[in-house]
């Protein structure tokens, strides 16, 4: 048997059996890397390799971004920024058709500027939002649908962890792809807030109107998004202007919130308790995968898989973006079977190379895989992020929350084909970075 086939027995084979007989991906990952080099090459080696790539992984400065953007979403999360956000657009549409529905979007999104967490959005703007879309007898479907949906861009809009491993697994900048995250994440949010629209004009009974707010009380609202306004800003203001690195973006943001919700007044001390413990289990939990994923790839690069599978793709008699398609479809069914970021960290060692060969930005492709891949978030069998909202909605079941992420189905593939057919909404903003 070539070194080849043993790779792809053991990526086909013993890495999708461990994962269906429901072993951590993390660990998963690690065993197949290990086991892979001990059969190709020694145990010696493989022993070897666990401690230096290991240390040479964990010992890395940008590493520590991680846990600090992390934090600062969890501080966010726990002084209740997000309820603020979703309080102040709220008041300034709450006069419009659909208007509580397009609100836990804009809320999600600005949300996830400062928090990168779909699963931390979900629950938070469910447990928000739903009393509301409850008390004025929205659509259950169309309710629990614009929240899944608008939690998943999380992932997309900056900061994201999601984006900081793709960054330091591909030796990418991670300032240009929080910069092309930024327009991905808005013409995504965009098309949710178009299918809302859509939906209840075909639909009127589904959104019945609120109540039109005073002029001063929508005023009043208005400093309610200043935080996020200021967090977003400070964090994003710095990577461009080229004061801060991306790891001391983490420290300043979370340094920031911790401050703002002081003086404020609105973080407990359980609060940040609870914050600190959240942030080391995510942590810690992406560190697992890290740690399985540096494991895997050197495996991959033994059996020469991604090198050999890129100069067969490059040898094909067919237009680039016929191959890039088939990427992209595979990215969409595995992001329906398991998590997003062990996918996106199994995946990119072998199709990072052909993309690369292919001759497409390295920036673009990072970005439009995370989009892409957020549709697994949402559909089943894994969809974790209505799992998240129907386990918070408990009167309302899996079903009807699948049914209504069906709905922005739509606005996901449209999404997709605009930022393929038009690259420079992705790579404008990262080309402006120095």
């Amino acid at each position: 048997m070539s070194i080849t086939l043993i790779g792809v027995a053991g990526i086909l084979l013993l890495m999708f059996l461990l994962l269906f007989l429901g072993m951590p991906v993390g660990v998963a990952m690690g065993l197949v890397g290990f086991c892979g080099i001990c059969w190709v090459v020694s145990v010696n080696a493989a022993l070897g390799m666990i401690g230096t790539e290991l240390w040479n992984t964990f010992s890395s400065y940008s590493l520590t971004m991680v846990p600090l953007f992390v934090f600062m979403g969890e501080i966010c999360y726990y002084s209740g920024l997000n309820r603020r956000l979703y309080k102040a657009t709220h008041t300034l549409t709450g006069h419009v058709r659909g208007s509580l529905a397009m609100a836990s979007v804009m809320a999600c999104a600005g949300f996830a500027a400062i928090c990168g967490s779909n699963t931390a959005t979900a629950a938070t703007m469910t447990a928000v939002a739903m009393p509301e879309m409850k008390k004025y007898k929205y659509d259950q479907a169309l309710s629990v649908g614009s929240i899944a949906c608008g939690s998943t861009l999380g992932v997309v809009i900056p900061p994201s962890v999601v984006l900081i491993i793709i960054g330091l697994y591909t030796g990418e900048s991670i300032s240009k792809l929080f910069y092309g995250g930024i327009l991905a994440g808005l013409v995504l949010a965009g098309f949710f807030l178009l299918t809302i629209v859509i939906l209840c004009r075909i639909n009127p009974d589904w959104s019945p109107i609120g109540e039109r707010k005073a002029f001063g009380e929508k005023i009043r609202s208005i400093p309610n998004f200043f935080e996020a306004v200021l967090l977003f800003a400070l964090v994003m203001g710095g990577l461009y202007a080229g004061i801060f690195t991306p790891t001391e973006a983490g420290a300043v943001g979370s340094l920031c919130a911790l401050v703002i919700s002081l003086l404020a007044r609105r973080l407990t001390w359980q609060g940040f308790v609870s914050a600190v413990v959240d942030t080391l289990q995510i942590s810690c939990m992406v560190f697992v995968i890290i740690a399985g994923a540096v494991m895997f790839s050197r495996f991959l690069t033994v059996t020469r898989i991604p090198f050999d599978l890129a100069d067969w793709v490059a040898s094909l008699n067919v237009a680039p973006i016929v191959v890039l398609s088939v990427i992209f479809i595979i990215y969409t069914i595995g992001g329906a079977l398991m998590d997003a970021l062990a996918l996106l960290l199994v995946t990119i060692p072998v199709f990072f190379p052909v993309a690369l060969k292919l001759g497409y930005d390295p920036i673009w492709f990072g970005v439009m895989i995370t989009v892409i891949t957020t549709l697994g978030a949402v559909t089943p069998p894994v969809g974790a992020t209505t799992y998240v909202v129907a386990g918070m909605a408990k009167d309302i079941g899996l079903a009807t929350v699948f049914r209504g992420v069906m709905y922005f189905l739509p606005a996901y593939v449209l999404a997709i084909i605009l930022l393929m057919a038009f690259p420079g909404i992705i790579t404008f903003l990262p080309s402006l970075i120095r």
